[in-house]
């Protein structure tokens, strides 16, 4: 079982999506060593914490007409789909598949963070809707140089 803890460098400077991701992890460390008589009720409400966040995000993008908000949101719809997809056999007690998708969701989590949500950032940023200052992480600070000189051409 390979779970993630929030760390200072995983943030985006977005402090509606930074408090989210955050809660997030501990939501799905918490799942992924849940006993089953509890496991039924913490997916459930993962998926409704889930699409809240997309949610937002989703809204964030339509916002600022973020050029990228289709494929983001395409990302979104399939994790929705593997984790619906998957409730079907929690709500008959099996969890062996639902488990299986909550064990992948920490690898996607960095994935998407480290680049989708990354760039959702940097262009809040430059729309100048974003209130805070980022952090330095290299990372977001050398997308954002990119961001920037690719904006420039």
């Amino acid at each position: 079982m390979h779970t993630i803890k929030w760390s200072d460098d995983m943030a985006l400077g977005v402090p509606a999506m930074d408090q989210a991701h955050k809660a997030l992890l501990a939501q799905i460390n918490r799942l992924m060593a849940a006993p089953d008589a509890l496991f039924a009720q913490a997916y459930a409400e993962l998926i409704v914490t889930l699409e809240d966040d997309f949610r937002e995000e989703e809204t964030l993008m339509e916002s600022i007409q973020f050029p990228s908000r289709r494929r983001h949101s395409e990302q979104h719809a399939r994790v929705r789909d593997g984790l619906r997809h998957a409730e079907a056999g929690v709500g008959q007690g099996d969890f062996e598949r639902a488990r299986e998708v909550v064990r992948l969701l920490p690898r996607w989590f960095l994935g998407h963070l480290s680049s989708m949500d990354l760039e959702l950032a940097v262009a809040l940023e430059l729309s100048g809707s974003h209130l805070q200052r980022p952090p330095e992480v290299l990372l977001r600070t050398e997308l954002s140089r990119q961001l920037h000189l690719n904006m420039m051409e």
